[in-house]
């Protein structure tokens, strides 16, 4: 299984250093940022799997950026452990409440820490990442990355198959071509938008009659998957 990535923002780079050091040694990769603004790029850039983000930093703090990052689309569902040295409990309701997953008080044992990161993770990875994920008969398994439908496998191109993964485990919601790019590109690759619309036609001719009507054309936005009509 690949490594999670997780973003670490804090100003203090003593602090990044000791907690990278313990998330490597339990085999996360390991991204840094000593602002909000340079954590944003790397967020929109890397699409990092969990940010633990300091509350207290100079220029935008951890709490606005937080309150940020659920607003916009693409990274609403991203995981975030706030880490503070403010123990008091109106602060951890406000982390909670600026979408904030958990919350860990400074200072904090690698170990302790480690152990609420894979809580978290464990919380907030949809199925379809790790375990397989079925819809009307068409499953979709990452860990042998096949998919087949009533038990017959689909053949399709490694991008039609990034595409249906992040469908099948983000279903009833509309995106934009652009959003799909970020996910599935990822933001820092140049692709035209109406590539989506090039993979998406193949992606439904791969899925064939019986399942093609899964990937839907939300008119003036972009796609949708639902087993809705």
């Amino acid at each position: 299984m690949t490594a999670k990535t997780v973003l670490i923002v804090d100003d203090e780079a003593p602090i990044r250093e000791m907690i990278a050091v313990a998330l490597e040694m339990a085999d996360y990769h390991v991204l840094e940022a000593d602002s909000a603004q340079s954590a944003h790029a790397l967020i929109v850039d890397h699409q990092p799997d969990l940010v633990l983000l300091d509350w207290m930093m100079p220029g935008t703090s951890g709490i606005e950026l937080a309150r940020r990052l659920k607003r916009e689309p693409t990274t609403a569902e991203l995981p975030i452990i706030m880490l503070t040295a403010k123990g008091e409990e109106d602060n951890k309701i406000q982390g909670l409440e600026a979408g904030a997953d958990d919350y860990i008080t400074k200072p904090f044992s690698p170990r302790e820490l480690v152990a609420r990161l894979k809580a978290v993770l464990r919380r907030t990875t949809p199925q379809g990442v790790e375990e397989a994920v079925e819809v009307d008969g068409l499953l979709l398994d990452p860990v042998s990355h096949r998919v087949s439908a009533n038990g017959r496998a689909v053949e399709m191109g490694p991008t039609e198959y990034r595409l249906l993964q992040f469908f099948m485990t983000h279903q009833e919601r509309a995106y934009t071509r652009s959003q799909l790019l970020d996910q599935v590109w990822g933001g820092n690759v140049y692709v035209e938008e109406r590539t989506v619309d090039v993979h998406i036609r193949r992606l439904r001719k791969a899925l064939g009659e019986r399942h093609q009507h899964l990937v839907q054309t939300v008119r003036g936005t972009g796609y949708r998957f639902s087993a809705k009509g």
